[in-house]
């Protein structure tokens, strides 16, 4: 495993051969809270591991023992002026901007507290793994704002606009057993087990083809809100990327020779 650093709160751990990249928060002192140089450090760990063709999948996990993250600091938003909280803004919507656009699957490990910023950089995640411990919200509303990392716009599409409004209107906090039946999470796992079981997850989706999975990530984002036969042909378009891929000759070839693909990743 190698690591690398991006500024003092973010960490990227490669696993194994590579494919699997563990997107790390670690600003454990306040527990993962997202200042303006943590939300710039995420924004380039994230354009870098979008360039880098070896990863195939990013697993999003919290160095902190209580919590995922609790949201945007907001000690450091009382210390900024107006004109600061709108030069701050940009570098704020990067980091969530950052992982929801990241080209390859994408899977957060949620234990203890995911409220605002924290739960929409697990929104922008393709798959939420949770331990019981987790509590989820978005609690914007609280305190005078609204969600702002993409929270109004991602939660609706996970279960609905009237759900979606109930919870950000209420600002309520969900716990995980709630969060499970209601759809804010996706798989429920006993506690403590929430990294291993989304690195888990992720080596078996990085075992499979690069080509394939950025060309599927491809065609269930495009697709979303388009009507079907706009969004079949998002598909025939990501279809036809992969169809004569240097990918899908091997997996063709290994399957029939009865072996484990050796993807040339083109």
């Amino acid at each position: 495993m190698s690591e690398e650093r991006f500024g003092e709160f973010v960490l990227v751990r490669r696993h194994g051969d590579g494919h699997v990249a563990e997107l790390v928060l670690d600003r454990p002192k306040a527990m993962n809270a997202v200042s303006t140089e943590m939300a710039r450090s995420l924004g380039a760990a994230c354009t870098a591991l979008g360039e880098d063709r070896d990863v195939r999948v990013v697993v999003l996990t919290s160095t902190h023992e209580r919590a995922f993250c609790v949201g945007a600091d907001l000690k450091e938003r009382n210390s900024l002026s107006d004109a600061e909280l709108v030069r701050q803004r940009p570098v704020a919507r990067g980091a969530y901007t950052g992982v929801l656009e990241l080209p390859v699957p994408t899977v957060a490990a949620v234990h203890g507290f995911a409220l605002g910023g924290g739960f929409e950089l697990a929104l922008a995640c393709d798959v939420i793994v949770a331990d019981r411990t987790a509590v989820v919200g978005l609690p914007e509303v609280s305190v005078g704002v609204i969600p702002g990392g993409g929270g109004t716009q991602l939660l609706p599409r996970r279960v609905g606009a009237a759900r979606a409004a109930e919870l950000i209107f209420s600002a309520r906090r969900v716990e995980a057993a709630e969060a499970r039946e209601l759809g804010l999470v996706d798989v429920l796992v006993d506690e403590g087990r929430d990294r291993e079981e989304a690195l888990a997850l992720g080596e078996r989706i990085g075992a499979n083809s690069p080509v394939g999975l950025r060309a599927a990530k491809r065609a269930l984002r495009l697709g979303q809100g388009l009507d079907l036969r706009a969004g079949l042909e998002v598909e025939d378009a990501a279809w036809r990327a992969v169809a004569f891929s240097g990918d899908r000759a091997e997996g063709v070839a290994a399957f029939n020779e009865k072996r484990k693909p050796q993807w040339p990743g083109e």
